[in-house]
Order: C-alpha cells, then structure tokens, then sequence
C-alpha cells in the first residue's frame, strides 16, 4: 500500500495557511462581539484579550477536508472508515457551543450537554468508535456496540475537557495538540506503510494531518505574547479532532497482521493514545483530585494546575510552555518510536536519560533560588 505523502502535505498546507490567514478576521469578529477574556485571579495574563480562535481553527479543518475530498488517493478515506461529514458536522457543534461561551461564559452543565450532543452523534451516526481493541496478553477483545458507544463517548469528553483544562498559557494548548496530532499522524502513517490497515483506510492518518496543520497555522497568533486565544471553541474543537483520529487508529490495525512482523505494535496501539495526550490527561486527573477532596465541583476554576506550578517554581510563561512542550514530545515521541525502531530497550533508556533532563529543567529555578538564600 503506497502512501500518497505529498497529499497529506499539501491539505497540511492548506490547513495551515488558511488557519493563519483567518485568524486576524476571528479576532476582528471577536473585539465586535465583545468574546473578550477579562483577567482574572486565575488567570495569568494581565490584559484583556480577544478569544474566538477556534472559529479560523475549524475553517482551516473544513476546507482541508474539502481538498482532500477532491485528490485522488486521500478521496478513498471518505469512502471507507468513519462519516467525515458528521466529523465536520460534530465539530461545528462543538465550535458553535465554543463560540457561545467564549460570548457568554456558559455554565458547565450546559457545555457538558452540548459536549454529549456533539460526541453521540459523532460516534452513532459517524462511526468513529471503539470496536476492536488489542489487550496486551489477551488478544482482540470486541466491545460491541453495548461497550463500543459509550466508551467512545466518555473516552472523547475526558480528551476535550483535558484540551480545555490544560489551555492556561499561551499557546499551550495549541502547541502540545501539533505535538499530540504529529504523534498521531507518525503512528498512523507507518501503520499504513506496512499495509497494516483493517478498514479504516487512512482517516486517521488524515484527520491528524489536518488538525496539525490547522494548529500550526493558528500558533504564531497564539504564541507568547497571544493576540488571540482559541478559547473553548478552539480547545474543545481540537480535543474532539484529536479523539477521532485516536480512537480511529486504535481500531483501523489489524493487530493479529502486526504481531506478525512487528511485536513492537500490538503493545503500542492501546498506548498511543494515553502517551500522546499524558500531559493533558495528567492535569486532568489532578484538577478531578484536587477539587473532589476539597468538596468542590470537578469543573470549579483553580490556579494549580501544572503550568501554574511551573510559574510558582519561577519559570517565565515561555519556559512553562517549552517544558510542557517538551514533556509531551517526550512522552508521545518515545511511544511512536519503539513503532519505528526495533530496539526497544535503546528507546526505553533514552526516554529515562531524557525524562532526568526534563525534571532537572523544570526544578532550575527552585535550585537557584536555594543557592541565593545559602550565599545570603
């Protein structure tokens, strides 16, 4: 099965520049409609700032799409695997009801229920659901639609409230989705390469291109100092993207043709997914803790999740975002590449060589400060 690269470039491209492009027009429409995000305690940035992001993200996915639609290898994802028109039609569920809170600040059981909405019809009426899942030791285990829906539908709300959670910082969220989708789209690509493929074609492989593209289009607005933020209509569009090309590739392998050739993959297909978004899933998981213990609602606001920390330790916001960025490279880098090499234990020992680099990273600061007090 040859892969048509140059395809997956060019709607990358489109994506991109039609997301960069439009990004000044989404901040236009979002100073007139006053979508503007006041400082609060919170928060960390100090002035207001517009934020309707997500409006440019979902034009730049769309019309890639589109292209897509129209070239003549990428055409066959749209004809085998997931509903791509209810993808888009889900997506601009979650955008609209993104848009709305980005106005009007939405209360959390009303996001959770648009969530719902545009999840369930994603899954039930466009297919992108979990149906054959390889357990390590076990083999193929066959959900069913009975396990299959729902467990799609929980698996995508946690990935798009750990998208809106972790988006704190400018162009954090948007950086560790490129991070996130490149993953994605490695693993997928050299899945298909090996003509490894069940029936899912490459809309995986398509949807991560896409997103990636559209994040990089959007970061350069996003990036520190942010002229504008994605806001829920950007993170919870690219948390559900990111679950549809997740949860499409978990179950577009074959895992018994892969155990085959490459003993590496049946082990990794369960784990890309929680590899690839660990850091925003971590913040989650934490946020959920934390606010539980306390008797509070796990959607109350705080200031502790990670990037918060980072600050508290003494990082600038670029060096909290770098280091975020580096994590979730590491993290996601590191599962993709035991796909790729067949050293496993080679990439094993430089994933903890370089896990003690980012822990010495992110504790320079608290370490100077203490050298000062020792010298003082």
């Amino acid at each position: 099965m040859t892969h048509p690269s140059l395809e997956y470039l060019l709607v990358g491209c489109v994506a991109a520049i039609v997301t960069f492009m439009l990004t000044p027009l989404a901040r236009a429409i979002a100073i007139r409609v006053g979508a503007i995000a006041l400082p609060r305690d919170r928060d960390v940035h100090a002035v207001a700032i517009p934020r309707m992001g997500g409006v440019a993200l979902f034009a730049g996915i769309g019309l890639a799409l589109f292209v897509a639609s129209r070239l003549p290898s990428l055409r066959a994802s749209f004809q085998s695997g997931p509903e791509m028109g209810w993808v888009i039609g889900a997506g601009a569920i979650i955008c609209a009801l993104g848009v709305l809170d980005d106005k009007y600040e939405l209360d959390s059981l009303t996001k959770l229920a648009g969530q719902v909405l545009a999840t369930g019809l994603m899954v039930t009426k466009g297919g992108v659901q979990l149906a054959d899942v390889y357990v390590p030791g076990i083999g193929i285990v066959s959900l069913g639609a009975d396990w299959g829906i729902p467990l799609t539908i929980l698996l995508t709300l946690i990935t798009i409230n750990a998208m809106n959670f972790i988006d704190g910082l400018d162009g954090l969220a948007v950086g560790v989705t490129i991070i996130a989708a490149s993953a994605f789209f490695l693993f997928s690509f050299h899945l298909s390469q090996q003509g490894l493929y069940l029936h899912a074609g490459a809309a995986p492989t398509l949807l991560a291109a896409v997103l990636a593209g559209a994040c990089v289009g959007f970061l350069p607005h996003n990036f520190y100092p942010a002229r504008l933020f994605m806001g829920d209509s950007g993170s919870m569009l690219v948390g559900l993207m990111l679950s549809a090309a997740a949860e499409t590739a978990t179950t577009a392998a074959a895992p018994t043709a892969i155990s085959q050739g490459f003993n590496s993959l049946p082990f990794l297909i369960p784990l890309i997914p929680l590899a690839v978004l660990a850091v925003p899933f971590i913040d989650l998981l934490l946020a959920v803790v934390r606010r539980v213990s306390k008797g509070r609602s796990p959607f109350a606001p705080d200031k502790q999740h990670l990037h918060h920390r980072l600050l508290e330790i003494g990082h600038s916001q670029r060096r909290a975002v770098l280091l975020l960025y580096f994590w979730s490279a590491l993290l996601a880098g590191s599962m993709v590449a035991l796909s790729y090499v067949h050293g496993r234990w080679i990439a094993v020992m430089t994933l903890v060589g370089l896990s003690f680099v980012g822990v010495l990273l992110a504790v320079i600061p608290r370490l100077r400060r203490r050298h000062s007090a020792r010298r003082a």
